[in-house]
């Protein structure tokens, strides 16, 4: 972890390594692309913006791998940041944060309440967890392949 901390105050987790300590020391850990928490605080939750209506939580994607998982971690964790990557667009980031599941939204994502934000996934693990999905899954493979 560097020691940078960005105007949000959290920490910068600047390998995949990194981000997979955090998933060990943070049970339940997930991973929120935003504006960042402050601006979620402030903004409120997420929104369904194609039935028009507020969410009762922030929309956010699981980064602890499932007991069925027989790959290891590093993989899942690396598909997880990976999958939802477009999302990092503007000024929007990954970070990780623990918080209260109160429901799931429309695409079947956790939405969560009591954020307690842990850190940002900096660019560089980022490059590694994308470099190791290419590198590890048959990206964009479906079932009608």
């Amino acid at each position: 972890m560097t020691s940078d901390h960005l105007s949000d105050g959290l920490p910068v987790l600047d390998s995949l390594d990194e981000v997979l300590r955090a998933v060990q020391d943070h049970p339940g850990l997930l991973v929120r692309y935003s504006n960042g928490p402050d601006a979620d605080r402030r903004d409120g939750p997420s929104r369904d913006y194609e039935a028009g209506i507020d969410l009762p939580g922030w929309s956010v994607t699981t980064l602890e791998p499932e007991p069925w998982w027989s790959r290891s971690p590093a993989d899942w964790v690396a598909r997880r940041l990976c999958k939802y990557d477009e999302l990092g667009q503007d000024d929007r980031f990954p970070w990780l944060l623990t918080g209260r599941v109160v429901g799931r939204g429309p695409d079947h994502e956790p939405l969560v309440t009591d954020l307690a934000p842990v850190a940002r996934v900096g660019r560089r693990a980022l490059s590694e967890a994308r470099r190791r999905y290419e590198e590890r899954f048959d990206v964009g493979r479906g079932s009608a392949d």
